[in-house]
């Protein structure tokens, strides 16, 4: 192979499966060059699981652009379809697969894992050209007319696990809503005492009440607010008071504190220990701030004097759960239930709410 007119990266070479594979640390600027991925170019049968979510691109771009000190990105993986040669930089046994990776110009390169990574990158250069010289390690395999690509791309996600997103939220110290719901449940001995960190729904026997991501979805719904949308001084005090106030005004809550109920007998019997609750608080307090700015307060403290026990079907049943018992969290269920306790707080519906309510009246008559 002619050096003059091929790819030359430093590289390890490594063994698996008996066969070599090489680890090359490659600028920014080249990946998307050498990384082409146009799904018309691809034959189908090398594609078929490779098709790129282009809504994905702009949070992956806005990563990189917004934290170019402290951005973090895995290898990607990629088969060679091509000649390569590997040439080590010594003899000596314990330098022998460090060297200089070589791969002919005309080589295909096909992306088993990181395409998203890869046009992320590129938009990300047209934006800050800085980044260029900066490097993402990058995992080849050498796979003639790459006829094992697929292959490669199932064995790597076989056994991969997704975090939840409570653990999403625990290890993220970016997002300043992560950073305040963390610092929400610190701060009050309730949630401290009853928040599990790491799971997103709870077991029958779990210890803990709350899910990490049960407050976290909560607080969004008390600001209005989507994922990743900014907030304020005032908002982040607000969800500080409205979380005070609230687990001073649940009945149950405070009997779990003191050790007079079970977390396990509380989801056995009332409704205050499930998600779906807890978001329909999210819309309450959403409501409350904007039309009750001054006497919100007032209206979260009269939430002490109702019946949340399961066995108040009058309230609850086609609600917070079903004709058989079982507890139904959907955005239907979860605003139906926020419906009924405005009504019991002495709160107006809105003309939205109201529709609803009247479709709820009209299956259960």
């Amino acid at each position: 192979m002619d050096s003059s007119f091929c790819y030359n990266f430093p590289a390890l070479r490594g063994i698996q499966a008996e066969k070599e594979y090489f680890v090359a640390m490659c600028p920014l600027r080249i990946i998307p060059k050498i990384f082409l991925f146009d799904e018309e170019e691809v034959p189908p049968e090398y594609r078929a699981q490779r098709i790129l979510n282009k809504a994905r691109i702009p949070d992956i771009t806005n990563y990189i652009i917004e934290n170019q000190r402290d951005y973090v990105f895995s290898s990607m993986t990629a088969s060679i379809d091509g000649e390569i040669n590997f040439i080590p930089f010594s003899d000596e046994p314990s330098l022998k697969d460090l060297g200089q990776l070589r791969i002919s110009l005309d080589s295909r390169f096909l992306i088993n894992d990181g395409q998203h990574r890869r046009a992320a990158i590129e938009e990300a250069l047209k934006i800050s050209p800085e980044l260029g010289d900066e490097t993402i390690s990058v995992v080849f395999f050498h796979d003639k007319n790459l006829k094992n690509s697929q292959q490669i791309f199932s064995d790597l996600n076989r056994h991969a696990v997704n975090t939840t997103s409570s653990i999403g939220i625990l290890y993220d110290h970016r997002d300043r809503l992560a950073l305040v719901t963390k610092d929400i449940i610190i701060s009050i001995p309730m949630l401290n005492r009853y928040t599990d960190n790491e799971r997103v729904s709870l077991s029958k026997n779990s210890p803990k009440v709350l899910a990490l991501n049960h407050i976290f979805n909560t607080n969004l719904k008390l600001l209005g607010k989507s994922k990743g949308d900014k907030i304020t001084n005032s908002d982040e005090q607000f969800l500080k008071e409205y979380w005070a106030t609230l687990c001073e005004a649940i009945t149950e809550w405070k009997m779990i504190l003191n050790k007079e109920l079970t977390p396990r007998e509380l989801r056995v019997n009332y409704i205050v220990g499930h998600a779906v609750f807890f978001e329909a608080l999210g819309i309450l307090g959403y409501y409350l701030r904007k039309y009750h700015e001054n006497e919100w307060k007032d209206y979260i403290k009269d939430l002490s004097k109702i019946d949340w026990n399961r066995a108040n079907t009058n309230d609850w049943l086609g609600r917070a759960f079903n004709h058989s018992g079982r507890i139904q969290k959907t955005s239907h269920t979860i605003q139906l239930t926020c419906n009924r306790i405005k009504q019991l707080i002495n709160l107006p519906l809105t003309d939205a709410e109201q529709v609803l309510e009247d479709k709820y009246f009209q299956g259960v008559n």
